[in-house]
């Protein structure tokens, strides 16, 4: 609903029934080029430690062996592991993408504003606001380009991958910075509806402690004294017994990253279905009410895989000592001299020092066992496949084909770094349609087709016959979002809402194994 004005409304898609669960949106591997400018944090070190940081979905060696396949160019030319990147690199990579299943409830256009030049849309849960990780094509950015044709779209509030809800996309620069301004400023009154442990307090409850990010790779946010000043209230709508959970209204009074989970969190209330604040594998019976511990301490352990997981020729552990599977081909030449002393050389994501690496303080044993014990559980439960590399039983280089590539955005159009490898457009996909509908979102799913895969015949393990990335089962769609939803936002241009989601239902119950 809303109060704008010069309005044009969108049809919407019909809600899904109780007993209907959304299914999962799949997309076919992909080659994909990458580009990036070197980033400031990244000035004097090596390439195979930047990745091998920034990244966890595959296995120390696996980098190693991307990077010596000649897939990543540094201003034009093949990058080695050990190629340092400097002030005004230009980073070139080619990756397969294996983009992670998406919810096929698709987005809805609940305002489309002609006049002013607006969107106000409902995100799903699942879809990230912008390409990142292994997200790209299954982006909100994308997915308003690809299947709704809007040439440009500025976001300016952002919704975690896996909160669904309310945003307003100006379709124009000079309305997304007058926009974008009142968000900073705290003009914009935002109402958030979420579905927390416990029975939280009748009265209304205002947090108003600090918020850190102390691992980014994890995208971890702690209370912490040195964090950004944050405040939500909190009021309690309704309390089900039957599943002890209370339904909360939530108004951040500021934008901090994860505000509003990490500070239900704190007061002993997170929300129910969180994989992350309310998860005792990582926090322990107490899930993190109070907050933890800001002692620092510089203790920091190697990564192990989980248990049914280890083999003695762990991936991850190839640099510790050499394999003695002599039997297995190793697709590329690393026997020389100098590869063998890079090999005994060890990272900092092999020494576990890579944890803190992106703090802005010195970390606490507490936060740092935390942060230990996210990464395991992601790796077990996520990224399992950085444990399951069959690189070393392939027969051959990464070999990248059919590669759409795109001009350069402005940012990247820049003079130092050499000349950029060939550009040619990108194909539009004339076949999407301007608004899919549940009914034919589900239709397209049965006609990607992505190639058949490979076997090890050592570990029955099925992987990528192109890029050897072993594959991962497909997540249970209510696995997909967690329960907190933007309801309603206020600002000049109106006020604008969605439908209450179904989860906030009084009575309503859910899968919790």
């Amino acid at each position: 609903m809303s109060n704008g004005t010069a309005s044009e409304s969108e049809p919407k898609s019909p809600p899904l029934s109780k007993t209907d669960p959304p299914a999962l949106k799949k997309l076919a591997p992909y080659w994909y080029p990458y580009t990036t400018m070197a980033k400031e944090r990244w000035l004097g070190r090596e390439i195979l430690e930047i990745v091998s940081t920034e990244f966890r979905d595959r296995s120390m060696e696996y980098y190693r062996y991307a990077l010596e396949s000649g897939v990543t160019t540094i201003n034009g030319k093949v990058a080695r592991p050990d190629t340092v990147v400097r002030n005004g690199d230009r980073i070139e990579n080619v990756v397969h993408r294996h983009e992670p299943p998406v919810t096929s409830t698709p987005v809805k256009i609940v305002l489309h504003d002609k006049e002013r030049d607006f969107l106000v849309i409902d995100k799903p849960g699942s879809i990230p606001v912008h390409a990142s990780g292994r997200y790209y094509r299954h982006s909100l950015v994308e997915i308003l380009h690809n299947e709704f044709h809007f040439p440009k779209i500025f976001t300016i509030n952002r919704l975690d991958r896996l909160t669904s809800g309310l945003m307003i996309i100006p379709l124009n620069a000079d309305l997304a910075r007058s926009l974008s301004a009142e968000f900073v400023n705290g003009l914009v009154r935002k109402e958030y509806v979420a579905r927390c442990r416990g029975e939280f307090p009748a009265a209304e409850i205002t947090c108003e402690e600090p918020l850190l990010t102390v691992d980014r790779q994890m995208g971890l946010n702690i209370v912490h004294p040195d964090g950004k000043h944050a405040k939500t209230i909190f009021n309690r709508l309704h309390y089900d017994p039957a599943t002890d959970t209370s339904v909360l209204r939530c108004r951040p009074m500021t934008g901090r990253s994860h505000q509003i989970r990490v500070h239900l969190q704190y007061l002993g209330h997170p929300i129910a279905n969180d994989p992350v604040y309310s998860e005792e594998r990582i926090w322990g019976t107490n899930l993190g009410k109070g907050g933890v511990d800001v002692i620092p301490c510089e203790h920091r352990a190697a990564p192990a895989p989980p248990p049914h997981l280890l083999s003695d020729d762990s991936p991850e552990a190839l640099n510790l000592k050499p394999s003695d599977d002599t039997d297995s081909p190793i697709p590329l030449d690393l026997a020389n001299e100098g590869d063998e002393q890079s090999r005994v050389k060890l990272l900092p994501r092999e020494t576990g020092h890579d944890i803190g690496m992106g703090s802005p303080v010195p970390l606490s044993s507490e936060a740092v066992g935390i942060i230990i014990r996210l990464r395991n559980m992601k790796d077990e439960d996520e990224d399992w496949s950085r444990w399951r590399d069959v690189v070393f039983r392939a027969k051959g280089t990464l070999t990248p084909k059919d590669i759409p590539r795109a001009p350069l955005p402005p940012q990247n159009r820049r003079k130092k770094g050499g000349p950029s490898l060939p550009q040619t457009p990108i194909p539009q996909d004339t076949s999407l349609a301007p608004q899919l509908t549940q009914t034919e979102a589900l239709t397209r799913l049965s006609q990607m087709e992505a190639p058949p895969p490979a076997v090890d015949p050592v570990t029955g393990t099925l992987y990528c016959s192109e890029c050897y990335l072993p594959l991962h089962p497909d997540p249970k769609p209510e696995k997909l979002y967690i329960f907190l939803h933007a309801l309603r936002y206020t600002t000049s241009l109106g006020c604008f809402e969605t439908d209450m989601p179904e989860w906030a239902a009084e009575g309503w119950k859910w899968d919790q194994a």
